[in-house]
């Protein structure tokens, strides 16, 4: 009889195990192994939510543009010398293969001032409706389920929006992607 218990209380756990996997979107992700190739696209769900944010922003008299996307590893080794081994701010605090910019996931912009003069003031009020253009499409870019780099507690990066679609770098590294076939959500 306690070998019985023994069994069924083991295939319970599986079966438990089993819904957690499939509950926590365990499914939404394929391995594509250690040395996967980095995409040269933005992911499409990325891709399809940046074009939205574009229109949402027209609505509220803003004109965002995209400044970089999809970004490769010798990029992004640049991006991460400015400050250290050349002339320049610093830019991020992320090297070649640690931002979701590496993987598709990430893209930053800027808004155009009705000149077409761009501006990173982060203060910038071109549609006079008494709040910070740049707030209000971070607003409109997390109700499209981007998170926003002004939200980081440490590295405030104001024109950084990312999907993670909950993979963090190291996941990415190891090979593993989000589906290209997802629900928008």
């Amino acid at each position: 009889m306690r070998y019985l218990r023994s069994i069924i209380l083991l295939l319970l756990i599986c079966i438990i195990i089993i819904f957690i996997y499939y509950y926590f979107g365990y499914n939404r992700y394929e391995y594509l192994g250690k040395n996967a190739p980095l995409p040269t696209e933005l992911h499409p769900i990325v891709a399809e939510k940046s074009e939205v944010l574009i229109k949402k922003a027209a609505k509220e008299e803003i004109t965002v543009v995209f400044t970089e996307s999809i970004r490769s590893v010798d990029r992004q080794n640049e991006l991460y010398a400015l400050g250290r081994t050349k002339d320049g701010n610093i830019v991020t605090y992320a090297k070649g293969g640690e931002s979701y910019h590496n993987y598709g996931l990430a893209i930053d912009y800027v808004l155009m001032k009705h000149n077409n003069e761009q501006t990173w003031d982060i203060k910038y009020d071109g549609n006079g409706n008494g709040k910070s253009d740049w707030f209000e499409v971070a607003a409109i870019a997390k109700e499209l389920g981007f998170e926003w780099g002004g939200d980081w507690d440490t590295f405030k990066d104001y024109p950084h929006l990312q999907m993670t679609f909950g993979l963090s770098i190291s996941q990415l590294q190891r090979g593993l992607r989000p589906k290209a076939d997802l629900q928008s959500e």
